[in-house]
């Protein structure tokens, strides 16, 4: 194929009802934020309390705070804002593990059966099988392009889609009927896609958990994690069980995830560029294999991805053969930085299999940072041939 392939689907540009008419950009910059008032900022500078001022005689029902770790309205402003923007209720954490984790330990109950992706997040997987398990938990892995068992008992769906590292994408909507027939709660973690990228509680999602600390905050300079959802019983589990284990982000950490929202989808649309563009250059290489990424149309997401999501991340995965030529690859290269995680602005490579991931010793995960994509190809396409 010679097409150069797209960077965003056609849905990007597209407005929904609860979007109240604005485009992502403009619901970027104002989510979240409060009522203007002559005199204040924008958005207020984070609030780092413990306790707070009690009424002497009401107490802490007299006042929305009474102490730290249930209670910050920095924490609240940047909920509120994400809240937005997935189209729920939020819950902020200190990681994406802590908000994941309070899901599989909060909802599943001794007995249960959770399926999870086999090809998802590794830490989750491996959180999975060492502790879910021995609280009798039972765990079923499936791949996140199927095919699905049957979901009769199943008690917790949860999907990674895009999947981390690998890039498979299943329909979240069709998985949500499924598991919704059989009883099932279904649970989306949009960690790579962020909220920009697609809506899972619109598609049928009950829960959405996801790392904040990539591309949502993007600035490579906090841990975060959040939850969403629609329904008042399941925000209120999760709640009890982040405001009792106290898996609460700082103030100042809020603050700066909240700030960074205001850029997300400047910087998702130079990602997603730099994807295209890259993933364009890679696919002519016979010394590069295994490409992945969804918005090429002979990938084998393409068409689910296409149809469901809104853009496309700015992530590409491929397999240069050996960690010796992983390496030889990144000394090489000037503008891509050696690093785990994803999301930010700099455009970095990780090989998955020196962290224990599953995954071939010469595979690796780029993230596409926001250089220009001129100089980001001509980089990577020296850094190969160097590496050869």
């Amino acid at each position: 194929m010679t097409e150069t392939p797209a960077a965003t689907t056609p849905a990007a540009t597209g407005r929904t009802p609860a979007d109240g008419g604005y485009g992502d950009g403009t619901r970027c910059v104002h989510a979240g934020l409060p009522e203007p008032a002559p005199g204040q900022p924008f958005l207020p500078g984070p609030v780092f309390a413990a306790p707070y001022h009690l009424d002497p005689a009401a107490g802490p029902t007299a006042a929305p705070n009474g102490y730290g770790r249930p209670d910050n309205p920095t924490r609240r402003h940047l909920e509120a804002a994400i809240g937005e923007l997935e189209g729920g209720g939020c819950l902020a954490f200190a990681s994406g593990q802590a908000a994941i984790t309070a899901l599989l330990l909060a909802v599943p109950r001794p007995g249960d059966t959770v399926l999870l992706p086999a090809d998802g997040y590794f830490p989750v997987r491996a959180f999975a099988t060492s502790m879910l398990e021995t609280i009798g938990v039972r765990v079923v892995f499936t791949p996140t392009a199927g095919p699905y068992p049957p979901l009769d008992g199943v008690r917790l769906v949860l999907l990674e889609t895009p999947a981390n590292p690998g890039l498979d994408v299943c329909d979240i909507a069709e998985l949500a009927e499924r598991a919704h027939a059989a009883g099932a709660l279904l649970a989306v973690d949009n960690t790579t896609a962020t909220p920009l990228g697609q809506r899972p509680l619109e598609l049928g999602a009950d829960l959405v958990v996801a790392s904040g600390t990539k591309a949502l905050t993007g600035h490579s300079d906090l841990l975060l994690g959040y939850l969403a959802t629609r329904s008042t019983e399941l925000l209120d589990t999760a709640r009890a069980w982040r405001d009792t284990t106290g898996s609460v982000p700082g103030a100042f950490d809020a603050w700066l995830a909240h700030r960074s929202l205001a850029t997300l989808d400047l910087r998702l649309a130079r990602q997603s560029a730099n994807a295209a563009a890259v993933a364009a250059a890679l696919r002519a290489r016979p010394d590069v294999t295994g490409l992945r990424w969804p918005g090429l149309a002979d990938d084998p997401a393409h068409a689910v991805a296409s149809a469901q999501m809104r853009r496309i991340p700015g992530i590409v995965s491929f397999d240069l053969g050996s960690a010796a030529r992983v390496a030889r690859f990144i000394e090489a290269s000037r503008l891509v930085f050696a690093a785990t995680s994803f999301g930010g602005l700099h455009t970095t490579a990780d090989r998955r299999a020196q962290w224990g991931d599953d995954t071939a010793e010469g595979f690796v995960r780029l993230s596409c940072g926001i250089e220009d994509p001129a100089d980001l190809v001509a980089d990577i396409t020296a850094a190969l041939d160097a590496a050869r």
